[in-house]
């Protein structure tokens, strides 16, 4: 993982989509993010969002551009960072990634992998087994991205979790952000006693 730490850590614009389908929470978490680095990490950020013509079902994606000086074209061009929610949407979204772009799947979703360097993390699998509800996924996935790339830190996602979460429910999703921050390291644990 250490290669994915260095790629973001120089760079002056920084591309991410954020996709699945309608109902996985795409939009709500592409808001979230670009909070948590404009208002809490303070750079330059902007989102944009688009989705089908179904609330739930229909392909769904939140764009979010950083940069550390002005932002003069908000929309992504190739992306750094996509996180694929569903089969359609790794399908459809992996070749605007650049040849060196992260490309993070929901492995319980997404089971045709593409012919590239792929990060899987069950992230479904995981929100249904230890907190009792899908819905929370898309946050499990936000908080692996945290920790994968360092754009955002932590403390910010956290800011922006509790502010954002419908009332009632923010220690579920900070339960599912700590989750996901958490993936990546046992991820590498699992590797490094593997070689052993």
């Amino acid at each position: 993982m250490e290669h994915v730490i260095k790629h973001t850590e120089f760079q002056d614009i920084y591309e991410i989509r954020l996709s699945g389908s309608g109902g996985q929470g795409l939009i709500f978490v592409g808001t979230v993010l670009a909070e948590a680095i404009g208002i809490y990490d303070g750079k330059n950020v902007t989102q944009t969002q688009s989705y089908g013509p179904e609330a739930r079902g229909g392909a769904s994606r939140s764009d979010i551009v950083v940069s550390r000086s002005e932002i003069y074209y908000p929309k992504t061009t190739k992306l750094d960072l996509l996180l694929a929610l569903t089969q359609e949407a790794c399908d459809q979204y992996c070749l605007a990634l650049k040849e060196d772009g992260i490309l993070i799947i929901d492995s319980s979703l997404v089971t045709q992998l593409p012919l590239r360097e792929v990060l899987g993390f069950p992230f479904t699998q995981i929100a249904k087994e230890k907190l009792k509800t899908p819905i929370v996924a898309n946050i499990i996935a936000l908080g692996t991205i945290g920790a994968l790339t360092k754009i955002v830190s932590k403390k910010a996602l956290i800011e922006a979790v509790k502010k954002r979460a419908p009332k009632g429910t923010e220690e579920l999703n900070l339960k599912a952000l700590e989750l996901g921050f958490g993936l990546p390291r046992k991820r590498r644990n699992r590797r490094s006693r593997e070689k052993k």
